[in-house]
């Protein structure tokens, strides 16, 4: 059975929206994007590359894949790009229709619970879940997310999209694996308790 592992970053408040860049979400006028950026470090780096080399595939919501989409094929001078390009993208999308662009990416059918959930019985690598919020909160409410990956940033933002939103799902999560960067961010892996 493969896993589904979400990996997000959050800054101390939970807000996931635009880590990466200024005007990677701008929904609702957040202005803050780009926060995780002055964070990242070689332990960093090492502990996310190792986290890649687990994994076999992605799984993304619509906005994610497009923005990956646009972005990432254009990013020609880091170690991410040739991978990100070799993994299968599968797509959780009412919207979109195939053939998605971009390279291996494929459009699940039909409801992305029920999809998601075939996709974990398969054998295989782990599926990394990258962003995608909404997919997010839409597959823990029926147990399809084996370990979150939290990337926690030493940081208030105030505002913002959150992970975990109030009214949201509840969840009892046990810390498996943590790791302090000298940034100050914690890499914190946890898993359904």
């Amino acid at each position: 059975m493969r896993r589904v592992v979400v990996t997000n970053n959050v800054s101390l408040d939970g807000v996931m929206q635009a880590p990466g860049r200024p005007d990677e979400d701008t929904r609702d006028g957040f202005d803050r994007g780009g926060w995780a950026v002055p964070y990242t470090d070689p332990v960093l780096g090492e502990k996310m590359g190792r986290g890649m080399a687990s994994t076999g595939a992605l799984l993304l919501g619509r906005r994610t894949y497009q923005d990956f989409a646009g972005f990432w094929p254009h990013q020609t001078d880091n170690p991410f790009t040739p991978v990100l390009d070799r993994l299968t993208k599968y797509v959780a999308s009412t919207t979109l229709t195939a053939p998605l662009p971009g390279a291996n990416s494929v459009l699940l059918d039909g409801d992305a619970v029920a999809a998601v959930a075939e996709l974990r019985r398969q054998d295989g690598p782990d599926i990394a879940v990258l962003g995608s919020g909404e997919l997010v909160r839409s597959l823990a409410p029926h147990g399809l997310i084996d370990a979150y990956v939290l990337i926690i940033h030493p940081l208030v933002l105030g505002t913002g999209r959150r992970l975990f939103p109030d009214g949201g799902h509840p969840a009892r999560l046990t810390l498996v694996e943590s790791v302090t960067t000298t940034t100050g961010v914690v890499v914190a892996t946890y898993e359904p308790a």
